[in-house]
């Protein structure tokens, strides 16, 4: 792999690997990804992107394609991928999922809606504000929304949260960071943050007095304290839900 005249792109393989080299069908050429809250991603992910998107097209010509999660985070600790597809049309999610495990060797996560549906999303639910704040698409996209607080689906999204409080014993680290994330969100949400990653990592730290969310993730985090804190944070954030729905229904 080390000789002058083959490519440079050649992710996967190192200095001193044996190759077989054959002549190459003309192939279609790839155009690039956009990165939206974020400056670099491993190259080995770009080739995981392009192959979703190949996977994808080949059920639908969808308006655009968004992947995010845990996937465009530095370093290698995924084990899934969140792909949002935009389009008009009935998706096959299931089968673009099953795809996508049997070509990639990884889970997929697949939301579908057209294009009405994520504005509408946007501005009422913080798990998407997050979501677009850091993700690669296929294509430029630019969403402007005007926010609106809709009280009842905001707790339906913490009631997700108090899983952590009754199970804290059951759940892996992943799981309390999500649901730690959830909550945090929410919290933000009411206050009319902005909501993006780095906004609620920095929120996590210092409602929960850890270093980083590693330390959730990891199991790290001493169950007394932090479900002390995590059980304060749920009760004030749901009374303040609760009051604007009582208020609304008056």
């Amino acid at each position: 792999m080390d000789q002058v005249y083959i490519p440079k792109n050649r992710s996967g393989f190192q200095p001193g690997s044996y190759v077989v080299l054959s002549p190459a069908a003309r192939v279609k050429r790839r155009e690039s990804l956009y990165m939206h809250g974020m400056q670099h991603i491993e190259p080995i992910k770009v080739e995981i992107v392009h192959k979703v998107v190949e996977i994808v097209r080949r059920y639908d010509e969808s308006e655009n394609i968004i992947i995010t999660g845990s996937f465009v985070d530095p370093g290698f600790d995924f084990r899934d991928i969140d792909i949002i597809i935009i389009s008009s049309n009935a998706i096959p999610v299931n089968v673009i999922g099953e795809k996508i495990a049997q070509e990639i060797g990884i889970r997929a996560h697949i939301i579908a809606m057209d294009n009405a549906a994520m504005v509408n999303s946007l501005a009422v639910d913080p798990v998407y504000q997050i979501m677009l704040s850091k993700c690669i698409a296929e294509k430029r996209f630019i969403y402007r929304v005007q926010r609106r607080i809709d009280y009842r689906l905001l707790d339906l999204h913490l009631l997700k949260s108090k899983t952590l409080i009754d199970n804290f014993e059951m759940l892996s680290g992943r799981e309390k960071y999500y649901l730690t994330r959830n909550i945090i969100s929410i919290a933000l949400y009411l206050r009319h943050e902005k909501i993006h990653k780095e906004m609620v990592e920095k929120e996590i730290t210092k409602v929960f007095g850890i270093k980083n969310s590693g330390e959730i993730r990891e199991n790290m985090v001493q169950k007394a304290a932090f479900v002390k804190r995590f059980r304060n944070l749920y009760k004030s954030t749901f009374a303040q839900i609760m009051g604007q729905v009582t208020h609304e229904q008056e």
